[in-house]
This record gives structure tokens, sequence and C-alpha cells, in this order.
């Protein structure tokens, strides 16, 4: 067993062993991740969360790496959590994209985490929130969350993200597909990158003309830019820094950064409670109490229904 308070002091010291250790005792369920998150409550809270999500060949990671650049310009330490696919064998993050942002290996005010979804939908890993909270209580001023890139179904990181930053690129229809997947209602910030290809401005004005459809904003709202880079020569990433700073202070001054959060912080307490509930759940086959449900359900004497609600009931009593 660790020691928890030491490993946050450490953590807390920018030593990114410590953070490693507390990610991994997030990452394994372990049974000391109560007094983690018990000693993380009152650090948490000043980290800007920033999603980064798209298409497969989008150019997440190098985007992220280049504002990773950015943001260290301004003396900011930041964190990134890149979700990969899972392993079939081992289970762990399948591409690695510490090995894409290699340029900042070395500096101590960088920390990088490559995780496994582990089969988790929506293009997120299940330990991404705790996650998160621990790069928070570390120090992070700003945390990228750079999702799996599976396309469609990755609007799971609006959820938990502060600002949402949706990639895309000429000539690989993600128009069409953007609005297919209803991706357009969760960006904040879009980014068109690989702007030096042919296409680039087609697919700005496509775009543009896809935001302004069924748009009912009213007066003061948020209209979400669009910004053109070339991530792979650093052309236009400060243009996305300042339209996620200007995101920031619109969110600040409207009270919507704080909404978030405690929407976020719900969603986190559902799901560990759910989670919590299913185990439970689970521990019950072959037992009598389950047992004697299906039997009245078969019998025709109970509806599946209500005899949830006395599964749910005894269990929460019990």
């Amino acid at each position: 067993m660790q020691d928890v308070s030491t490993l946050v002091a450490q953590a807390r010291e920018g030593r990114p062993r410590a953070v490693a250790r507390l990610i991994s005792l997030v990452e394994g369920a372990s049974p000391q991740l109560r007094e983690v998150m018990e000693t993380l409550a009152p650090l948490t809270g000043n980290a800007y969360v920033v999603g980064l999500t798209g298409s497969p060949g989008v150019g997440k990671s190098t985007s992220t790496s280049a504002l990773v650049t950015a943001y260290r310009k301004q003396g900011r330490r930041v964190g990134v959590l890149a979700v990969d696919p899972s392993s079939p064998f081992s289970g762990g993050a399948l591409l690695g994209d510490r090995v894409r942002m290699s340029e900042h290996a070395s500096d101590p005010g960088v920390y990088i985490r490559s995780m496994a979804t582990r089969g988790h939908l929506g293009g997120l890993a299940w330990a991404a929130p705790q996650a998160i909270r621990v790069l928070d209580a570390a120090g992070c001023d700003v945390i990228l969350v750079e999702t799996v890139g599976v396309g469609q179904s990755e609007v799971e990181i609006a959820s938990q993200a502060d600002t949402s930053v949706v990639l895309l690129a000429p000539g690989m229809g993600d128009g069409i597909q953007a609005a297919k997947a209803g991706i357009l209602e969760i960006g904040d910030v879009y980014v068109v990158n690989k702007a030096d290809r042919d296409g680039a401005d087609a697919t700005a004005r496509e775009l543009n003309h896809m935001l302004g459809l069924g748009e009912s904003r009213s007066p003061g709202d948020w209209r979400p830019p669009i910004v053109k880079t070339v991530a792979a020569r650093a052309e236009g990433v400060d243009e996305v820094v300042e339209a996620l700073e200007k995101h920031r202070a619109w969110m600040e001054e409207r009270g919507v950064l704080a909404e978030r959060r405690l929407a976020r912080a719900s969603r986190e307490v559902e799901t560990i409670a759910v989670t919590a509930l299913r185990e439970r759940i689970g521990d019950l086959h072959g037992d009598r109490r389950l047992s004697a449900l299906a039997e009245r359900i078969v019998a025709g004497d109970l509806d599946p229904y209500r005899a949830a609600d006395e599964l749910v009931a005894g269990l929460t009593q019990g």
C-alpha cells in the first residue's frame, strides 16, 4: 500500500512519478481510490479543461502538441490526457500519444499520459474524470484531453471539458459527417487543421453555413469561432489559444463555467453510484432474492419493472 498523502504532496511539487502513480491507482480502481479522491478534493477546481475531438486523421495529436507549446510559452503548467484505443491483449493504450509528443518529454512543466478506453464508448476512458482531478490537484493550469478519434460517437468530451474543440480537415468529408453526428452541437471552438491543403476555405465556409442552420442564439450568446491552422508548422495555434481564452472569459462572466462544472460533478457522482449499484447486482447472480423475483415473473405474478424496483429497494436498504 502506498502512502496517499505523500504521493499527493509529491504530485503538488511537480514530481511526474507521483502523478503517474496516482493516475495508475485511478485506472486500476485501487482500494485506495476513495482515499485518493478524498485527499485531492480540496486541491481541485483550478485547472482549465480543454477537450479536443474529431475524426481520425485530422491531426489531434499534432494540434495538442502545438497547444502545449503555446501554453508553455505563457508559463503555464500543462497536463495532457491522450485517450487511445485499448489493446485487445493487454488492455493498455494501443497507440501511445506520448510518442507523438516526445518533444515535451523533458519539460517538467508538462505531464502527458496515455489512457486506454478499455471498451468505454464515447471517445473517453472511464477513469478520465478522476485522472483530470489528479492533474488539477497536481497544479496543472491547463489540462488538454484528446479523445480516441472514433468520429461520430465522441460527443462525451463535451460533458468532461470546460471548452470543447472540434477539429476538421479538408478533403475528409468531415462536414457531412458532422451534420449527421450532431458533433456541431458540442463544439465551442472549431478548428480546420491542415489549412495548407486544397479545400480548406471551402471546409470553413461549409462549417460556418452548418453552424448557422437552425441557429437560435440570443444576443450575447457564444458564437463558436472557426480557426484555420497548420498545426505541424504551429500556424494559427496562437489564434486557437486566443479563442479558448475568449470562451473561458465569456463563461466566467455569465456563470456558464460554474454551471458546467456543477453538471460535470453531478454526472460523476451519478456514474459512481450506478457503477456501485451494478456491481452489487452482479454479485446477486445465484442469490435467492434474484431467483425468487425471476420465479414470480415466470409465474406471471410480477412484471420485470416491479421486480427491478423491488431489487433496487432491497439493495439500497441493505
